[in-house]
């Protein structure tokens, strides 16, 4: 079998094939389709080789994992008008589990939880053909099942939606069944994953449908997007001094819902990996990087002519544990290498260190200087570890602006004091610091600060020879105080747009529908009200006063 890497060309919508009736040819999903993209996979002659990631996403404080195997998100996906089969066959199967994952929707990372959609997992381990069917409302699959014996090298395994049953099938003999309680409503999307020391080859992987029904197979859609007559990149780049107008975007949306793709390139000229460049989702086992969804942004950027700023290199959060656990000056330097690395020239700007400041009171007295202890990085080197790490992303990526991003800064007080000092000290010291993110969270009232306020810090940055970007701001409200959130967005991108070392305004997402203040862990999700657009994709009042205030 011949395989060809897709690259941007395919990414057009393309409707492929009807096939109708019990003796309809299958489709080749793997030759002409793109699997070049997927995080975790290489093609290769004899197929699409899946090697481990092991990828997991980490509790705040380090502990746990939410497994996050990937999602072929600019690969090929099925619609099927009713019954169907989809055939893998897997080679070099071994004692490891070898899985493939029919998805009814890609899974959503609402900052650092992974929202598991209906899905079917086909794994092979350990002889069987085990099963599992997720529902769509919880993180666990709402059944597993096991089936058949003696799989193992080259296996054929096949899953054939008819009716209100799954049956599955292991080199050609019926194995098994389960009840469908129709999780595939729309799109089939495509994964797969092996168990730490496996791998294997997926040989072919095609589809057809049943019993007369139609399927229709198509790939990613075209990454370019109208850029809106009247939006908010455009007002910003009309200014006497233009701005850069940003959002947080996260890459599974971005290939899944044409409404926030069409925003997010029709309305910004810059986008920040909301989570995608992180360490736990970029290097989740040492030497192993998955730099695809990484990628992919940069990509709808590149198309959309949009500046990335690229979010983050050193954070005390979002690690894998084997980093935690091994957070040495040159597990630093390795990582950015290798990341700051392979996006160099690519992207514009680099959170290089991210909220190194303290939460709490006792590290701003006694001679403290108010950095985060128990940081793994400050714990290892000391303060010195933010000089380090500027340092050696300037090394990398020397025409890169990099920059200090922190929360709770934009208010008077200790946490203010702390961070201008230590800003302060880096410019004494030589560092080739460029910036701070001022991220202007505002979760509730106690966290709103006058603009003026927020000013005067921009005012003794710049003094210092420093620029500022207001890098994350949600402002989270109940639907009757959305003009106090619509004042509060304009206030900080008026004082933007005024001052001239603000240099860029983004939101930490632009749509309620997948924004972090989501009440996490229930499905689906609560959407909070803390951005521009509402969770049905409508403009409120904050999207307006922000074009308001572009002039």
């Amino acid at each position: 079998m011949k395989l060809r890497a897709a690259g941007l060309a395919l990414l057009t919508l393309t409707a492929v094939v009807s096939l109708a009736g019990p003796a309809a040819a299958a489709d080749d999903l793997i030759a002409g389709h793109d699997w070049s993209h997927f995080a975790g996979a290489k093609v290769q002659p004899d197929g699409v080789r899946i090697t481990p990631l092991d990828r997991r996403i980490v509790d705040v404080n380090g502990t746990g994992g939410q497994a996050d195997p990937p999602v072929n998100l600019r690969g090929p996906r099925l619609k099927a008008d009713g019954d169907f089969r989809v055939t893998a066959v897997m080679d070099g199967v071994g004692d490891k589990g070898a899985y493939l994952q029919l998805y009814g929707g890609v899974p959503i990372i609402y900052d650092e939880w992974r929202q598991e959609p209906a899905s079917l997992r086909l794994g092979v381990k350990g002889g069987k053909l085990t099963v599992s069917l997720w529902n769509g409302g919880s993180d666990k699959p709402a059944t597993t099942k096991s089936y058949g014996s003696g799989l193992s090298g080259r296996v054929t395994v096949e899953v054939r939606g008819v009716g209100q049953t799954f049956s599955f099938y292991a080199n050609g003999a019926k194995v098994g069944t389960l009840g469908n309680p129709g999780i595939f409503k729309g799109l089939i999307w495509f994964g797969a994953d092996a168990e730490v020391g496996g791998g294997w080859t997926l040989v072919s992987l095609t589809a057809q449908g049943e019993g007369g029904d139609n399927l229709t197979v198509a790939d990613a859609p075209a990454l370019a997007q109208p850029v809106l007559a009247d939006s908010l990149r455009r007002r910003a780049a009309a200014l006497p001094r233009p701005i850069d107008i940003g959002a947080a975007l996260a890459s599974a949306p971005l290939f899944a819902d044409a409404g926030y793709r069409a925003l997010a390139g029709g309305q910004f000229d810059m986008l920040t990996p909301e989570n995608d460049f992180k360490p736990q989702f970029v290097q989740p086992r040492k030497g192993v990087f998955t730099f695809e969804d990484g990628d992919a942004l940069v990509a709808f950027a590149q198309a959309n002519g949009m500046k990335v700023h690229a979010h983050t290199l050193v954070w005390h959060e979002a690690l894998p544990a084997w980093m935690r656990q091994n957070a040495t000056k040159q597990t630093m330097f390795d990582h950015i290498d290798a990341v700051a690395g392979h996006f160099k020239g690519k992207v514009a700007e680099w959170d290089v260190v991210n909220e190194p400041m303290s939460d709490e009171d006792a590290d701003y007295t006694n001679g403290h200087q108010g950095l985060r202890p128990e940081s793994p990085w400050f714990k290892s080197m000391g303060e010195q570890y933010i000089d380090l790490a500027f340092q050696r992303a300037h090394q990398v990526d020397p025409g890169a602006k990099l920059f200090l991003n922190e929360y709770g800064a934009e208010a008077n007080g200790e946490r203010w004091d702390a961070l201008y000092n230590l800003v302060k000290r880096l410019k004494q010291r030589g560092v080739p610091i460029d910036g701070v993110g001022f991220q202007n969270h505002e979760y509730e009232a106690g966290d709103r600060v006058p603009a003026e306020t927020f000013r005067a810090h921009v005012k003794k940055l710049a003094a210092l020879g420093v620029e500022v970007r207001v890098s994350e701001m949600d402002v989270l409200v109940s639907s009757s105080q959305r003009k106090i959130q619509a004042d509060e967005i304009a206030g900080k991108l008026k004082v933007c747009r005024e001052e001239p070392t603000c240099t860029s305004f983004t939101t930490w997402g632009f749509t309620d529908k997948y924004g972090s203040t989501a009440d996490v862990g229930s499905y689906p999700p609560a959407p909070g009200d803390a951005l521009p657009w509402d969770s049905a994709l409508k403009p409120k009042q904050a999207y307006t006063a922000m074009l308001n205030t572009l002039g």
